[in-house]
């Protein structure tokens, strides 16, 4: 899943998802847009977030699997 549809799916706004991750929500926009990718540390709370596994998520929405 994307990181987008993982923010949809838990009922989030982006400004909502940034803020309980610690980021600006022009950060969480360029994840969701392949623009610029989290390091470990922040895969790390997407996966408490989102309860999900970091081989799960698809950082590049633009490829298909």
């Amino acid at each position: 899943m994307t990181l987008k549809a993982l923010r949809a799916n838990s009922g989030l706004s982006q400004e909502m998802a940034a803020e309980k991750l610690g980021i600006a929500s022009s950060t969480l926009s360029k994840w969701e847009n392949a623009k610029s990718f989290p390091d470990a540390i922040e895969i790390g709370e997407i996966e408490k977030l989102y309860n999900t596994n970091y081989n799960d998520i698809i950082f590049l929405p633009n490829n298909t699997v």
